[in-house]
């Protein structure tokens, strides 16, 4: 009888995970993108292995990997052989994955942003701010220069934007807060694993409240999500911590609650030239209707023009305090 193929592998698990009716965005967004990782994943092979399949862009790059460099690409892999036992161990894992509704990311322990890997695990969320984009792309560079000193990285979660921004701006000390100890204790082993443990200070701190500026640019990608949404919400997105997630938790429903202390407190915290960056998601009608009088500058990202906004120090000292 002959053996099942990588390719023919990947494609029945994509055919399980659709038909369990599993939900992807936690790094990928289709269940053969899904399948792929899993199997490659769990047979040890690269993430960027050439599959000859049917997705328009490699699994690599579709988690944020960048291609190997190489003439002849990365070699193809479709048609390698599965041995029994690594059927059984796939098998296993995708169950793990359909009847856990686990982010894939939380069974690998690895996530990848713009190219680097970082650990995650469930006491912080799966990493995917599109505030990553900006950092690597130099969108934001333009509001930065030689005052840019002291960033801080608020809701900091498993640490990734705090390391992207400390490769991006090599003379800069960054500081990573979260309310969760959870989050910060996955922080610090993606500060220790990419060896920046001398520029990146963690801080235990409700909002800003313990934070120790003031700050030249503040990255934050806060819980936004708001309560219609949240009730919403499908079983994967729900394996996170609703503490990353959850904007109401000061008795709002917009998912603004966050935010509208961020805005009111961040002056405080902020040099005079200072801007902060901050993601609010598919919440943008909420949050134009929570600040109208906000002037605010929309960034693009890979997911368009309402994800991503940035905000300078002024514009938010021109806004009468309540």
């Amino acid at each position: 009888m002959r053996a099942m193929t990588l390719i023919e592998l990947i494609e029945q698990s994509a055919a399980e995970l659709q038909a369990a009716g599993a939900v992807f965005g936690h790094g990928t967004t289709n269940a053969f993108d899904e399948a792929a990782w899993l199997v490659l994943w769990q047979l040890g092979l690269p993430l960027d292995t050439n599959l000859d399949a049917p997705p328009e862009t490699p699994l690599g790059t579709a988690l944020g990997m960048r291609p190997r460099k190489s003439i002849s690409g990365p070699v193809s892999l479709a048609n390698r052989p599965i041995a029994p036992e690594e059927y059984a161990q796939v098998a296993t894992t995708l169950k793990a994955r359909v009847q856990s509704r686990k982010p894939a990311a939380y069974l690998t322990h690895e996530a990848w942003l713009q190219g680097v890997p970082f650990y995650v695990d469930e006491r912080a969320i799966v990493p995917r701010s599109y505030i990553a984009e900006l950092l690597v792309d130099g969108t934001i560079d333009a509001w930065l220069g030689e005052h840019t000193g002291r960033v801080l990285d608020l809701c900091t979660g498993n640490g990734s934007l705090a390391v992207l921004a400390a490769m991006a701006y090599p003379e800069v000390q960054v500081d990573a807060s979260d309310v969760s100890a959870d989050a910060l204790a996955v922080a610090r082993i993606n500060v220790a694993k990419h060896a920046l443990q001398d520029r990146i200070a963690l801080l235990l701190s409700d909002g800003l409240a313990s934070t120790q500026g003031p700050y030249d640019l503040i990255l934050c990608n806060p819980p936004y999500v708001n309560a219609h949404s949240m009730a919403a919400l499908p079983a994967e997105y729900r394996a996170e911590p609703a503490l990353a997630l959850d904007g109401n938790r000061h008795g709002g429903c917009d998912g603004m609650d966050f935010i509208r202390v961020l805005l009111h407190d961040a002056p405080d915290h902020m040099t005079p030239h200072a801007v902060l960056v901050l993601e609010i998601g598919n919440e943008r009608a909420h949050f134009e209707a929570a600040f109208p009088r906000l002037e605010v500058v929309w960034l693009p990202t890979s997911a368009g023009m309402d994800q991503v906004l940035l905000v300078t120090v002024e514009s938010l000292l021109a806004v009468p305090k309540p």
